[in-house]
């Protein structure tokens, strides 16, 4: 007879334990260095202990159910706090580490949402490598732990660990992109759990399936589908650093093809940079036949990418059956739908102008033709459905309208701001049942076989990268890069290059004290200075307009979608 199936664990915490009881000397997670080389290794038996022995000291500076920062650079360190906060049942909230010249600073805003008591990073951060991030958190009352001050033995006669249940808040996700208000998702270790198993039944990996990522790790992607996918299968993950990636790209490829990896997944951009880059001479050996499972989500999924990408790696052994898109966000722990193994990327040429009036239909002629990429099939355990969104009626195979989904990996709210979680997680069908249902924002249809196709966004979000940019975030660093631009005078908004990927578009006006002594170029180079020094993006284009000449409702609301138009027409009126 099989051997009966191992029972789900109540936690992550659980989860630990059981991987270091059952692989104690099995490596869990490999750090390369920027140039080569492995940095750091630690095994599943080496993270329990060494989580364990920094959860006793979480616990005596705060409660079960206090919040903590997690500050650090990718790596180690922070899986490490990450299960020390689960350890201890203290709620971790990743975030980004802050750029040290950016003006603009999300910190100050998540601090404020969800008043943690600590915050946890390395004993260099602290000991002040960053001179700057002492002041950013200065005032704050937080206290600061150093997660390598936690080496030495697990001494169980001291404080208290924590047993979480399914039920128990495990961390907050604070969704990308929005610094004047950002949202905390609030993430159960039952949701987390969930959504594991959805992916692990999704992309049929195993304890064997070495992963590859170098995605961050305060992200959901990375932190999800990558750190917390490895250690619930009990295999191996191999880390490469953001910045090493955006350096060398095709290190990323190297290191899948020396650790075999058959599991790694990243944005559109990333398939479209290595693509780009591609040298042949400079990739002698390269060997892709072990990658299985190439998850490409977080942004918008380009049919010509896939293209470009799998013919300049096929000579490499790269398969096209092992295309993966996949659709998700972080309000459902990360995973909505995804596709099957091997199947390789669904494909459907659609009329761009019946996509501009939400139907998707066969294209008239090649001019009309745009080619949509499926992003899958509700994971197991899971439904989707499309609905108007005005209306809220179920919509059929083929019909465009907003993508709902309901589950147990989805969240069950935001962690401050009860109108955004009732507006975003309690939806009802019309005429169907219960509050249920998430409402992602994104718009879409399933088509008679199941398959999810994103269309576009209801919300004016800017997606560059893998990273949702709010509009308004940007606009606000542009009206204050110089006195002689306009406040309440910007629209951003995104356009789409040849090869489909999202270009940033802004439109400015000059301020009417200034329109007389106005240096275009001078202030064109300031916004663009402002947008890279706090956005990480670069400007693809910067008009600006004159006094009074922006789009604009009655009620004084920027019409960005009318702005975009207009500059696509050529039709501003620029200085």
């Amino acid at each position: 007879m099989p051997a009966p199936a191992e029972r789900e664990p109540r936690s992550l915490v659980e989860l630990l334990h059981r991987r270091a009881a059952a692989q104690p000397h099995d490596t869990a997670y490999i750090v390369l260095a920027d140039r080569g080389g492995e940095e750091a290794t630690i095994t599943f038996a080496e993270l329990q202990r060494r989580a364990h022995a920094l959860a006793r000291r979480i616990a005596e500076a705060a409660p079960a159910g206090e919040r903590a920062l997690l500050l650090f650079p990718s790596g180690i360190e922070f899986i490490v706090a990450l299960f020390g906060c689960f350890c201890a049942g203290v709620i971790a909230v990743p975030m980004m580490l802050p750029r040290r010249h950016g003006g603009r600073d999300a910190s100050a805003s998540i601090v404020a949402d969800c008043t943690p008591r600590l915050i946890l990073s390395t004993r260099r951060l602290i000991a002040g490598e960053r001179g700057d991030l002492a002041a950013r958190f200065a005032g704050a009352g937080l206290a600061w732990l150093a997660s390598d001050d936690a080496d030495g033995a697990d001494d169980e006669t001291t404080t208290r660990l924590a047993d979480p249940s399914r039920e128990d808040v495990a961390l907050l996700q604070y969704t990308s992109g929005s610094t004047s208000a950002p949202k905390g998702v609030v993430v159960t270790h039952g949701n987390l759990l969930a959504n594991l198993a959805m992916i692990r039944a999704a992309f049929g990996t195993m304890p064997r399936s070495t992963l590859v990522s170098w995605l961050p790790q305060y992200h959901d992607m990375g932190l999800v589908i990558h750190v917390l996918h490895a250690i619930y299968l009990g295999s191996r993950l191999v880390l490469i650093s953001p910045v090493a990636f955006l350096q060398r790209p095709l290190n990323w490829l190297r290191a899948i093809s020396n650790y075999r990896a058959e599991f790694s997944g990243a944005p559109n951009f990333a398939y479209e940079l290595c693509a780009n880059r591609y040298r042949a001479e400079q990739l002698s050996g390269l060997d892709l036949s072990c990658w299985r499972i190439a998850v490409n989500g977080a942004e918008p999924v380009r049919a010509g990418t896939i293209r470009r990408f799998t013919e300049a790696y096929a000579p490499h052994g790269f398969a096209a059956a092992a295309v993966y898109p996949a659709y998700g966000m972080a309000e459902a722990t990360v995973l909505i739908t995804a596709g099957g193994r091997g199947d390789g990327a669904a494909m459907r040429a659609l009329s761009r102008e019946g996509l501009q009036q939400h139907r998707a239909v066969p294209p008239e002629n090649a001019e009309d033709t745009q080619i949509a990429v499926g992003c899958g099939r509700a994971a197991i355990g899971e439904r989707i459905a499309i609905a108007d969104p005005d209306s809220l009626r179920r919509l059929g195979p083929d019909e465009v309208g907003e993508v709902w989904a309901a589950g147990d990996n989805v969240a069950s709210g935001y962690w401050s701001g009860r109108e955004a979680s009732a507006a975003a997680f309690g939806a009802t069908l019309a005429g169907e049942g219960e509050p249920c249902w998430l409402r992602t924002g994104d718009l879409g249809f399933i088509d008679a076989a199941g398959e999810l196709f994103i269309t576009g966004r209801i919300k004016d979000v800017i997606i560059i990268r893998g990273v949702n940019h709010y509009p308004q975030d940007i606009e606000h660093t542009v009206e204050t890069a110089h006195p002689g631009l306009a406040q309440h005078g910007a629209a951003a908004f995104a356009t789409s290059d040849a090869a489909g990927a999202e270009r940033l578009v802004i439109v400015q006006e000059v301020a009417r004290a200034h329109r007389r002594a106005a240096a275009p170029d001078e202030l064109t180079r300031l916004i663009r200075a402002a947008v890279v020094a706090d956005h990480d993006i670069a400007p693809y284009a910067i008009a600006l307009i004159r006094p009074g000449t922006l789009p604009k409702t009655t009620s004084g609301k920027i019409q960005r979608s009318l702005t975009r138009q207009l500059w696509l027409e050529g039709r501003l009126d620029v200085l």
